[in-house]
């Protein structure tokens, strides 16, 4: 007797065909993997749907220099266990070039990605970059279609989209521009973790709960860093904590929790009521539109 299908069955089954839209539709693509949980599914994902076959697409990562040393650790680990090539760029360099330049040297870097992004795009002649955002994480990745037309500056325009009517895609892109592809769009953050756990995926280690020196600001704890050190006034304090989502240090924050394992780790995000970048993003606090602002300007 055939077990029948699960919702996570269903979910997998759509993320590669629209993979292999991309192969298919895209010359020069490329799949953004920073080591964190949704890219590593990603990754899974392209294996199903391209082994025993190299992948159609290197792997691009796009480093702010203040990434957490564990996340970029693994990430060199995992790209080089799949024998796949790994293109990494750096916000540092654009800042040696001149293309970027920060208002302040503590200013948080993880905005100026768009311009190294943008520079690699232009380096390399990427027609498609494949990334693993969701439609649950925030407002304005909610109104994004699964090929999301970007133009020449690599700006979105959520006015102006493709109708996405029986899964059908369009790659087509006017000159100078390209795509992004979500192809876990759809997914949920339990919907990540369920993934994580029926596939076995490895994570890098502060995903799970660890004790780390933080400091409250709101309703959000901070990391104490070199980068990121406590400011006057503020009372450190040693939390068990772990990380929701992994990025720049400067405005990533960690939650308290005792989950150590994906297990617990599935029972507190099935019982959440927070979302995953309002409970852990110090760079979408400032205003309402925030992210929504950074993506016209050509963020992931």
């Amino acid at each position: 007797m055939i077990a029948p299908r699960t919702h996570l069955d269903r979910l997998e089954a759509e993320a590669i065909h629209i993979l292999r839209e991309v192969a298919g539709q895209c010359q020069n693509p490329a799949l953004l993997f920073s080591g964190g949980k949704d890219s590593v599914c990603l990754l899974r994902l392209a294996e199903k749907a391209f082994r025993p076959g190299r992948f159609p697409f290197p792997l691009l990562h796009i480093d702010t220099g203040h990434n957490y040393p564990e996340v970029i650790a693994f990430r060199d680990r995992r790209a080089a266990e799949l024998g796949e090539r790994l293109i990494v760029r750096s916000v540092e360099d654009s800042i040696a070039r001149g293309t970027v330049r920060l208002a302040r040297p503590d200013e948080s870097r993880n905005r100026h990605q768009s311009v190294t992004l943008r520079e690699a795009i232009e380096e390399f002649g990427f027609d498609c970059l494949i990334g693993g955002a969701r439609r649950d994480e925030e407002k304005a990745r909610a109104k994004e279609r699964v090929f999301s037309v970007r133009d020449e500056f690599g700006q979105w325009d959520p006015k102006n989209q493709r109708p996405e009517l029986w899964r059908l895609y369009n790659a087509k892109v006017p000159p100078g521009g390209h795509v992004r592809a979500f192809p876990i769009s759809d997914w949920t953050e339990l919907d990540v973790w369920q993934y994580i756990a029926r596939e076995g995926l490895e994570l890098p280690s502060i995903y799970f709960a660890h004790p780390r020196p933080c400091v409250r600001r709101g309703s959000l704890l901070a990391p104490v860093t070199e980068l990121t050190p406590a400011r006057e006034g503020e009372a450190v304090e040693t939390l068990w904590v772990r990380f929701r989502t992994v990025g720049d240090i400067t405005c990533t924050a960690p939650v308290e929790s005792r989950a150590r394992t994906i297990e617990e780790i599935l029972r507190e995000t099935a019982a959440t009521t927070v979302s995953e970048r309002g409970a852990t993003r110090l760079d979408d606090q400032t205003h309402e539109a925030a992210m929504e602002q950074r993506k016209r300007e050509g963020y992931f």
